[in-house]
């Protein structure tokens, strides 16, 4: 499987900023991240820009449409989709959201995954066929949810770091959603951080949350991906040291 290492600092890319940074570039922009609903199946003018900037930048592609802990048996047809999509832009990194997202049909929010013994050995099966379909190693996503699943055999942190060890992925962090949960269920943000599998992090979305960063860099090789949503951001020094 192909697997590859970006670092330094990367934007969130978004229509809307194709033509800002077709006329002026920061100097420090290293990456881009891509959205697939924001882009899979564009075509025309804004098709042909952004495969001007993933020739020259390197690319990652943040899902969240494959329901990695949904019952539902996984659809190919978005994981042909996605694979075509990683072959036209040639994408270095590919995350998928921790959560269940779709039942019969999408369900249109993130929904935890109950954090049981059962739920990590069938999050780590698909994990195994998202790989095998898209041909590169994965990473998994932590993402912000209002609800707590009943029946849990272990807190998330403990079910983040058994699936990544026990499959083998990456984990790329979300900083602003474990903020935001922090805040809404009274925990440690700090105490979730060092229970995390950290040695395994190779991408952080950044958000707001420097702070949270510094943890993050102090703890893990500095030589680690930061995506932030905001042109201006990128010339922060928190975001590019």
């Amino acid at each position: 499987m192909k697997y590859h290492i970006l670092h330094g600092a990367g934007l969130a890319l978004r229509p809307a900023l194709l033509a800002p940074l077709k006329n002026r570039a920061p100097d420090n922009l290293q990456f881009l991240e891509l959205t697939p609903p924001d882009w899979v199946g564009l075509g025309g003018r804004v098709g042909k820009d952004l495969q001007q900037l993933t020739r020259h930048y390197p690319a990652v592609c943040l899902s969240q449409s494959l329901s990695l802990g949904g019952p539902s048996v996984l659809d190919k047809e978005v994981l042909r989709d996605l694979r075509s999509f990683i072959a036209e832009h040639s994408i270095h990194v590919f995350s998928e959201a921790l959560a269940w997202s779709a039942d019969d049909a999408p369900l249109f929010i993130n929904l935890p995954i109950p954090s049981t013994k059962a739920a990590v050995a069938w999050t780590v099966s698909r994990i195994a066929q998202v790989q095998d379909a898209l041909g590169l190693r994965i990473g998994i996503r932590n993402v912000a949810h209002r609800m707590a699943p009943p029946q849990v055999e272990m807190n998330e942190a403990q079910f983040i770091t058994e699936v990544v060890q026990t499959s083998g992925c990456s984990l790329h962090l979300d900083l602003h959603a474990l903020a935001a949960n922090a805040l809404h269920f009274r925990f440690d943000q700090h105490a979730f951080l060092r229970a995390l599998p950290l040695r395994s992090i190779d991408y952080v979305r950044v958000g707001r949350e420097y702070p949270l960063l510094g943890d993050v860099l102090a703890r893990t090789h500095r030589r680690v991906a930061r995506c932030v949503d905001d042109v201006k951001q990128l010339n922060l020094e928190a975001v590019t040291c």
